[in-house]
């Protein structure tokens, strides 16, 4: 994994849908983030099919992760996440695992710990949830939890998470 370009800061963001065209809507929100990237080309794990956590009569979701390097600071990325997340028709107010048009979650920023009213980095699921591990363990297997030191390779390799994740095929690829 190269180092962030000079001036930014390296942030991975978990993406998630469930309602309309989920895997559409992922792939577009992938192009959104590649837009707010400082240093081309962002990256962006496979898609993953995986089964939603709470309601069990809900829609799989489609999840991915991305890594972009900004010159934002935590809290600007995560009202440009929100803006992406409107665009795509979310609500502002909205109820814990329930359906979404469009989930974009700050998973980690650089190495930074932070507790605000708005804000936790990492994210407090990050080192729960296979639907988020699967993708970034892809992508960066190498980048660690700032709190507890370990990879996303060991994170995953350490999960109990009975939630079903499946990569999905790329477009284009036999089946």
């Amino acid at each position: 994994m190269s180092a962030p370009a000079p001036g930014t800061e390296r942030a991975w963001v978990g993406v998630g849908a469930n309602l309309g065209d989920a895997r559409a809507t992922v792939e577009r929100a992938l192009r959104d983030l590649a837009a707010l990237s400082m240093a081309e080309p962002a990256r962006a794990s496979s898609l993953y099919r995986t089964e939603p956590l709470g309601d069990p009569g809900q829609p799989w979701y489609v999840n991915a992760v991305a890594e972009v390097d900004t010159d934002l600071s935590p809290l600007e990325l995560l009202a440009a996440l929100h803006r992406l997340e409107r665009r795509a028709g979310r609500p502002q107010e909205r109820q814990r695992w329930a359906p979404r048009e469009l989930d974009l979650d700050l998973l980690l920023f650089g190495e930074r710990v932070l507790e605000t009213a708005d804000l936790v980095l990492p994210h407090p699921g990050l080192a729960l949830r296979r639907f988020v591990l699967e993708p970034l363990a892809e992508l960066a297997p190498s980048v660690r939890d700032p709190r507890t030191g370990r990879s996303a390779a060991e994170l995953l390799a350490g999960l109990d998470d009975p939630l079903r994740v499946e990569k999905l095929p790329s477009v284009g690829a036999p089946s």
